[in-house]
């Protein structure tokens, strides 16, 4: 089963076009990351998931059920931490926790909730009182009550430390692991790099890419930044790098060379500088992170290969269940 389902779903506010034609499938038990910069539509496509927003035209199912028609019922089994979250000033954070587990009809025990985010300490105190970070465990902890189905989770480590957004990495796996399915939004691309299955990236209302990490890599071009430590370099080393077919860039910077290049030139640079009177001590080769790809493809314009969402979706449940056989 599909967790979210969009069908050439299209909103238009007055004028103005904020999400045109899109089509996207979340497979059920994915971690799927979602991006864009500001003004792509991202808000607008979560609010239309969770029926705040009724689009123009087009079709969302969320958990097999038509997210307008049966929204008390997509609800029941959604958490939803929300962007820019704000606490009951004059409720302790226990009390939040319950009046979660009140309004989702499940009983559980609020202390354990707590526990589990990080701010048992902090049960009895007032909400209010809260620092930003504190605030976005509570918010996290509410979203899990009743062990949902579906996580949507918007910018989920805002106001986190480092310490913090890896225990929230670890619960959002783990979320996974029992089979939830977790939709997540975020700036921070070095979280979503960590912990989500595939992304889509969003660029002006349409979704330019969806694939795993390293599918975008390779449609991107497949460059890799290769770094080479040298014990001097002559100006005429990097000229002769730059001129290599496959290279894009290639900057010295002391005695280190940083050259940007397809695969199959990086034993060119090497030799090419070596030739041209720089020895080399050393070298590694860095991919490149989702923040590269992020620019690539909403900024300079990339786009990726059209693979059908049906055939994403595909994937990821055929490679579950080929997990599932070597499990058993």
């Amino acid at each position: 089963m599909t967790a979210i389902e969009l069908s050439g779903v299209t909103k238009r506010f007055g004028d103005v076009t904020a999400v045109d034609g899109l089509d996207l499938t979340v497979s059920e038990g994915e971690v799927f990351g979602f991006l864009g910069p500001n003004g792509a539509g991202k808000s607008t496509t979560i609010n239309m998931v969770l029926d705040f927003v009724r689009p123009t035209s087009g079709e969302v199912r969320v958990l097999g059920r038509d997210a307008q028609a049966e929204s008390v019922a997509v609800r029941e089994r959604t958490g939803v931490l929300p962007e820019g979250f704000d606490v009951y000033e004059r409720l302790t954070g226990r009390q939040h926790v319950a009046f979660a587990a009140e309004s989702k009809g499940v009983d559980l025990d609020p202390d354990a909730m707590l526990e589990r985010v990080g701010i048992a300490d902090a049960a009895d105190r007032k909400a209010g009182g809260y620092s930003k970070g504190m605030r976005q465990r509570l918010a996290l902890g509410m979203a899990l009550v009743g062990e949902p189905d579906l996580l949507i989770l918007d910018e989920p480590s805002s106001g986190l430390d480092p310490a913090g957004a890896k225990e929230m990495r670890e619960i959002v796996r783990t979320e996974a692991d029992r089979g939830a399915t977790v939709f997540f939004s975020s700036h921070v691309l070095g979280q979503v790099e960590a912990i989500c299955d595939r992304v889509g990236i969003m660029r002006d209302g349409e979704m330019v890419a969806t694939d795993t990490v390293e599918g975008l890599r390779e449609a991107a071009g497949g460059e890799a930044t290769l770094v080479v430590s040298t014990d001097g370099v002559p100006a005429d080393a990097i000229k002769a790098v730059r001129a290599l077919p496959g290279v894009s860039t290639a900057r010295a910077d002391g005695n280190t060379v940083t050259v940007a290049c397809d695969d199959d030139a990086k034993t060119g640079v090497i030799s090419t500088l070596e030739d041209n009177g720089a020895s080399v001590s050393d070298f590694e080769t860095r991919e490149a992170s989702l923040e590269d790809l992020f620019i690539a493809y909403t900024e300079n314009g990339v786009e990726s290969p059209r693979r059908s969402e049906s055939t994403d979706a595909s994937d990821h449940e055929r490679d579950a269940e080929n997990e599932s056989e070597v499990e058993a």
